[in-house]
């Protein structure tokens, strides 16, 4: 991984090993032809750029135009970005762990493990992700960045039979959304990540018996002795407390995505209402594999996200109009918590009174 320094971090991970991994996994795609592919990119670039300005009329939040790159990839360059971006985030956890057992015996076993158990993760998820958009990423003068799987997006138009014009609008409101949250709130991305070294600072033990005790909770998890999803079997009391308040967050920012992307659909997207019905139900999985690989990931969970979060929105706009729900971007202290977006009544109450 050329944009990656592994000798400056904590190696728990060997990330040129999931890159390999993953992009072998992921593979490149449907077949299109060179005219289509570079028309499904200039398009998503447009629909993004477009984007903008309708987010910001139906939101109210404003956010400066051009702060976050928004780059077009293919299967591989996602794995690649997402690599650096894990990296990135897991390297306080790996600090941590490193700093319990330094020299610990079959780290360098334990990073070839956890590396090529990281390349299929993203490998799996490098197929299905349409869009993302990353906070984290950090360039002089830009604020995160948006990213754009063309492959996915012509792949997922297809499987669904919709107007593919429609569609890709469709998805870039949706991510462009995501940017403006982050770029109009400039303390959520620093919320999420001290939230995020909470967690870490709660993981204890031994790194190599850790991903001992992970493999055999993978089995479990596969043969139905347990529920939930590698990141709750990993957690503490105390650190599950600190990620339902991340889940809160994660609720809120996907949901409002959504109901953007629906909201503003009907004036410029024609079949929007088609879309979201189809796209809901593909979003249910596919196969047993593809079931059982989404319940280990998480992504079971991810959708919740989707719909509670979206209720939660609606609910919150239907009562205090759209003003009044743009209070919970004020500070961190206005964000929802987990049980708050359950039940919007408890957030209306605490911050309106």
């Amino acid at each position: 991984m050329s944009d990656l320094d592994a000798s400056s971090a904590p190696s728990m991970i060997d990330w040129e090993l999931a890159v390999k991994v993953a992009t072998k996994v992921v593979g490149d795609g449907p077949v299109v032809a060179r005219a289509e592919a570079h028309d499904a990119v200039a398009e998503l670039r447009a629909g993004a750029e477009r984007s903008t300005p309708l987010v910001r009329e139906f939101t109210g939040l404003v956010a400066a135009e051009r702060t976050a790159p928004v780059l077009v990839v293919d299967r591989p360059n996602w794995v690649q970005a997402n690599a650096q971006a894990f990296a990135k985030i897991l390297t306080p956890i790996a600090a941590n762990l490193l700093s319990q057992r330094s020299g610990s015996p079959g780290m360098g076993l334990g990073a070839k493990l956890t590396g090529a158990e990281a390349g299929l993760m993203l490998g799996f998820m490098g197929s299905k992700v349409l869009g993302q958009f990353d906070p984290f990423h950090e360039a002089p003068g830009e604020h995160g960045r948006l990213l754009l799987v063309a492959p996915n997006v012509v792949h997922i138009e297809r499987e669904l039979a919709v107007d593919p014009h429609d569609f890709r609008l469709w998805v870039c409101l949706h991510e462009e959304t995501h940017r403006v949250q982050f770029t109009a709130v400039p303390w959520m991305a620093d919320h999420l990540r001290s939230q995020m070294e909470l967690v870490a600072s709660g993981i204890k033990g031994d790194p190599t018996q850790l991903v001992g005790d992970l493999t055999h909770k993978v089995v479990d998890l596969f043969t139905g002795k347990t529920d939930g999803s590698l990141i709750d079997l990993m957690t503490t009391p105390e650190q599950k407390q600190v990620i339902d308040q991340i889940t809160g967050v994660m609720s809120l920012l996907e949901g409002h995505a959504d109901v953007v992307m629906d909201g503003v659909g009907p004036e410029v997207i024609p079949t929007v209402a088609s879309i979201r019905n189809r796209f809901t139900r593909r979003r249910q999985g596919v196969g047993t594999l593809d079931k059982l690989l989404r319940r280990l990931l998480g992504i079971d969970q991810k959708m919740a996200q989707y719909r509670d979060g979206a209720v939660f929105v609606r609910a919150a706009v239907d009562k205090v109009g759209m003003c009044g729900f743009n209070a919970v971007w004020e500070s961190p202290e206005n964000l929802p918590s987990k049980a708050e977006i359950l039940d919007p009544q408890l957030w209306i109450t605490r911050v309106h009174g």
